[in-house]
């Protein structure tokens, strides 16, 4: 999902409530427990409250709960024309299984001007989990027209062409927002993949590296850091990066066992629960 808008109270210059302040910082700090519990309270006060409605919607779809937003968010869209909250209203509906109905009313969303930029990824990513890719394409296209230089656009760009296997595209669109934002982690990690699946294993390591020395706890990126090792034969640290990769993270289990098993350096296990004693010693 993209980045959160500010509060619409803020749009319209208003301070926001210290109550609010607690529950914004909340979801920012991922207590999205806690910042559904700030922000339901505060809706109790008054269910108009805009504010509290957007932040109890992003921590619902953070939990996977986006039909609960849903209510809330139409409340709010129904009094005030804002960007922001139609394209939280978009995300729920498309979490809640109503594509078409979250599809229809981004559509109307990216029409506004000035344009509303998370509106528009926030469409495209519904279109491309719809099958729909070149639609989604052409949605960032429209986007970077109106904004050339954007880095997140570039990215997500760069993200949908390469589903298409258009490699070439997708890392000429990297390095272009590299050049813009060179330590951005998002923009490393994608081109590496680019690299990885190009077979420039060393190049994809190196990026990779930069990010884990951002982000030292991106299990994501380390299993896929152990893969460009494995591949380079230096077998050893590929898999020491596995074991911490999947250290205390049992969802990890199937991007590590593919992570080594696929390897041209790797290993190949009968049992999953072999793999997960060897990942496991020492």
């Amino acid at each position: 999902m993209p980045k959160p808008p500010p509060p619409p109270s803020a749009h319209r210059g208003q301070a926001p409530s210290p109550a609010l302040q607690r529950a914004a910082l909340a979801l920012q700090m991922g207590q999205f427990a806690e910042a559904e519990r700030l922000a339901g309270e505060l809706l109790k006060a008054s269910r108009t409250d805009a504010g509290a409605a957007t932040i109890l919607a992003r921590a619902l779809l953070a939990q996977n709960r986006g039909a609960e937003a849903i209510a809330p968010l139409e409340r709010i869209a129904r009094r005030l024309e804002d960007a922001g909250v139609e394209t939280l209203l978009g995300a729920a509906l498309g979490g809640a299984g109503r594509g078409r109905e979250a599809i229809e009313l981004l559509r109307k969303t990216i029409a506004r001007r000035p344009p509303f930029f998370p509106a528009f990824q926030e469409l495209a990513g519904q279109l491309s989990a719809a099958g729909r890719l070149d639609e989604a394409i052409g949605v960032i296209e429209d986007a970077l027209g109106l904004a050339p230089g954007a880095v997140e656009l570039q990215l997500s760009l760069a993200r949908l062409v390469l589903q298409r296997n258009e490699r070439g595209r997708a890392r000429d669109l990297l390095e272009k927002a590299r050049t813009a934002a060179p330590g951005h982690p998002e923009i490393l990690t994608t081109l590496a993949r680019v690299l990885l699946l190009d077979g420039n294993y060393a190049g994809a390591a190196d990026l990779y590296r930069q990010v884990l020395a951002l982000r030292p706890d991106d299990a994501m990126t380390r299993a896929d850091f152990s893969a460009c090792l494995l591949e380079m034969g230096d077998r050893a640290a590929g898999e020491a990066n596995l074991r911490l990769a999947l250290r205390g993270r049992p969802h990890m289990i199937g991007r590590t066992t593919h992570a080594l098993a696929k390897s041209s350096h790797g290993r190949f296990f009968f049992r999953p629960s072999a793999f997960a004693k060897f990942l496991s010693e020492p």
